[in-house]
């Protein structure tokens, strides 16, 4: 473990080409399912280099009927098996994290947090790449990089996300993850195939793509929307369950209240009449013992998706405003 402190913290996910054309060729053909893989490579420094990927199987309808802890098995055989076959051709089989398929950036769950923090406990300087093929199709590439803060780390893994363990640690929605700029590395003989292939299939790698200048925003917008008012829903669900525990506390305490006011009327008859006042153990009363407080990580996780929701409009609405008013622009030029 001293070791694995001693590692400096990557900062930056280089990956390479072909790793980011099999992950689009992956996600892009499981379409409308979302889909997982392994990534491969080796952390030099505070740069994570992924120079190979392989997808996981996904589950049919005939393994989805299986015992989830079979499809767990078989998935970490499979693991191994590919690992084992790649080191065989001498091909890089070193465990650097794995990437996921989305749905406009909605993949800030309990189980993605749950396997990026199984990965990271164990490995470090790992990464999940997230791909988004909506986002992708409405404005570019949406090829992400995340990890966990250490701070999320330690909180999780103690399993406490009470609002009093969140106020000690100082930890906001912001604090789940940590994102990672990506580069992209091409080997030269790629690079020197890529010059090739555009002189002899006549690709111009500088003509104009008049797809970026579509007016028509609506449909993105409105899903975006409503995927963001389905959060606010949910959030008021975690509200409301944080608002029944306040009022069984309340209740609880009137309820103690009362207990020990009977009590101590109790205790003053006793000693009027000359009795012994017995003490009570109150501990072992189950009045007395504390209403666990729910978790909070459920509105943690909702209001960073909500984050993530308003940073994709805001981004998508000022491009949108951006060509509005270059096509204003070239109407008052006629």
């Amino acid at each position: 473990s001293s070791q694995m402190n001693a590692q400096p913290q990557v900062d930056v996910v280089e990956l390479d080409g072909l790793v980011v054309l099999k992950i689009i060729k992956h996600c892009q053909s499981a379409l409308p399912d979302f889909v997982t893989g392994q990534l491969l490579g080796l952390d030099i420094g505070r740069t994570l280099e992924v120079t190979n990927c392989f997808p996981f199987p996904s589950k049919d309808d005939a393994n989805a009927a299986n015992d989830e802890a079979n499809d767990d098995d078989d998935g970490a055989e499979y693991q191994l098996d590919m690992m084992r076959c790649l080191r065989e051709v001498n091909v890089d089989n070193n465990t650097v994290g794995w990437y996921q398929s989305t749905y406009f950036s909605s993949f800030i769950e309990e189980s993605c947090i749950e396997t990026q923090f199984s990965y990271q406990l164990s490995i470090k300087n790992c990464a999940v790449i997230i791909y988004d093929p909506s986002r992708t199709r409405a404005s570019g590439m949406a090829l992400r990089a995340f990890r966990l803060t250490d701070a999320f780390m330690a909180l999780y893994k103690d399993g406490k996300f009470t609002s009093d363990a969140l106020a000690t640690a100082s930890l906001s929605n912001a604090d789940v993850f940590q994102e990672l700029p990506i580069r992209v590395r091409n080997s030269h003989l790629s690079s020197a195939l890529i010059l090739e292939l555009q002189d002899e299939c006549g690709l111009n790698a500088n003509r104009s793509d008049f797809r970026r200048l579509e007016l028509h925003t609506n449909p993105v917008l409105e899903k975006q929307l409503q995927l963001l008012i389905e959060c606010v829903d949910d959030l008021q669900q975690e509200s409301n369950k944080l608002q029944h525990h306040e009022r069984n506390v309340q209740r609880q305490r009137s309820m103690q209240q009362q207990y020990l006011m009977r009590k101590r009327a109790e205790a003053q008859a006793r000693i009027h009449k000359g009795e012994e006042v017995p003490e009570e153990d109150l501990s072992n009363n189950p009045l007395f013992k504390p209403i666990p407080q729910p978790s909070r990580l459920e509105s943690l996780l909702i209001t960073n998706q909500m984050q993530a929701y308003c940073q994709q409009i805001n981004q998508f609405a000022g491009q949108s405003f951006s060509k509005l008013f270059l096509m204003q622009s070239l109407n008052s030029g006629k």
